[in-house]
């Protein structure tokens, strides 16, 4: 007789990582689903295993009543290419071994897939060995992804990154996208199958104290990964000419990363004042930073990927209600336009940057007002997390096989 509605769930990350799959797993752990994840040693984004965990061909840990199935990363990844190039490829193999071993007692697969789409290799496997049904969440676009890290898009390449992309969809019996704009790009692989929107929901609840004060009479708040995908070069170059004129508001950048320190020459070299560097802030801390902010900045480069990406701090931003500044094209601009909860500036461009910058420090209360209830609107709306919830359990607990 076939098994029924046992799941493997198969992500990068998994707890004490800090990821959405934790919070969406508790929930079907309250609800009596019956699933295992598979995933490697835990080391984001520090890339070293954490204390407290072995970096073993093979384990067995526990996240409350789950059962979690581990296997080795290759640690230092975060600062190198070669490393992150090679975790790629050690994960196939590892997950394949174990999925030799455990695959058999499942029907379901489920793939957080939130960096390389390799990953997602073990569970097509699964449906080739065990007839495993598979759906997959997609968080991060292949191949456009490996092109934007700075890989050459060669004929070779290209020719290799398409086949393997059309295999992994092709084979999924459901696919979810976090952003929208995903679909298109993987419709053209698999024309005939129906790709749901499923995006992010926050993870934060905002309970601010009121205990945290910020230097500036106003002040502008940029929280999150400093890295040079974040532009935060053109963001701190904007407000430099913009605080010329304006001595009493301040920038503040919440977070760590690999361009902080040379973020921070940026701004010590050529003399730019008021630039708060917190450095990383525990996430229990955050509502009160948030609370403390009059406008907080979400900025990527200009790159056609991601202008289709909806970073998950934004749906973190919604819930505090606050105006939000964002500083790159694409779809978060435009909700961010669309609703009114803010404006929108031109990623390379720093004088426009400078200029909207001064449009936040004339806006009246009752604009702020208008922009906050627009912001709830647009997490009922889009971002609900029980819908979102209840679209992703029908995609792989509610099928009639």
């Amino acid at each position: 007789m076939r098994r029924k509605n046992k799941a493997l769930v198969i992500g990068e990350a998994f707890y004490p990582e800090d990821f959405l799959i934790n919070d969406l797993v508790q929930e079907w752990e309250k609800d009596g689903y019956d699933f295992e994840v598979l995933t490697r040693a835990p080391s984001y984004p520090f890339g070293k295993v954490y204390q407290g965990y072995k970096n073993k061909i093979y384990q067995t840990t526990y996240f409350n009543t789950i059962k979690i199935h581990r296997f080795p990363v290759w640690q230092g990844y975060e600062k190198s290419v070669l490393i992150k190039v090679l975790n790629y490829f050690s994960f196939v193999f590892w997950s394949f071994w174990v999925i030799l071993f455990i695959g058999r007692r499942f029907d379901r697969v489920f793939i957080y897939q939130t960096g390389p789409l390799t990953l997602a290799t073990a569970g097509i496997l699964m449906k080739k060995f065990f007839g495993a049904k598979v759906t997959i969440w997609t968080q991060d676009l292949w191949p456009e992804t490996v092109y934007a890290y700075g890989f050459k898009k060669t004929r070779f390449l290209s020719f290799c990154l398409d086949h393997f992309v059309k295999w992994i969809y092709k084979n999924c019996d459901s696919i979810l996208v976090s952003c929208e704009g995903f679909s298109e790009r993987i419709q053209r692989y698999v024309p005939d199958k129906m790709i749901d929107f499923a995006p992010n929901w926050s993870l934060m609840e905002y309970n601010p104290t009121g205990k945290i004060k910020l230097p500036g009479d106003f002040n502008f708040t940029f929280a999150g990964n400093i890295g040079k995908v974040q532009n935060l070069d053109n963001v701190v170059r904007g407000f430099g000419m913009f605080v010329k004129s304006n001595p009493k508001a301040y920038l503040n950048i919440i977070g760590d990363g690999s361009y902080l320190n040379e973020l921070k020459g940026i701004v010590s070299n050529e003399n730019i004042v008021n630039v708060n560097f917190t450095g990383r802030i525990p996430l229990s801390d955050m509502s009160d930073y948030y609370q403390a902010s009059d406008v907080l900045i979400i900025s990527l480069k200009n790159v056609p990927l991601y202008e289709i990406m909806i970073p998950s701090k934004f749906q973190a931003y919604l819930t505090t209600r606050k105006p939000i500044f964002a500083i790159f094209n694409g779809e978060v601009r435009k909700m961010v336009e669309r609703y009114h909860i803010g404006y929108g500036a031109e990623p390379d461009n720093i004088e426009d940057i400078t200029k909207i910058f001064s449009v936040f420090l004339k806006l009246s209360e009752d604009e702020k007002h208008s922009m906050s209830e627009s912001a709830v609107t647009l997490l009922n709306n889009t971002f609900n997390k029980k819908q979102i919830v209840e679209k992703i359990n029908s995609r792989i607990w509610n099928r009639n096989e």
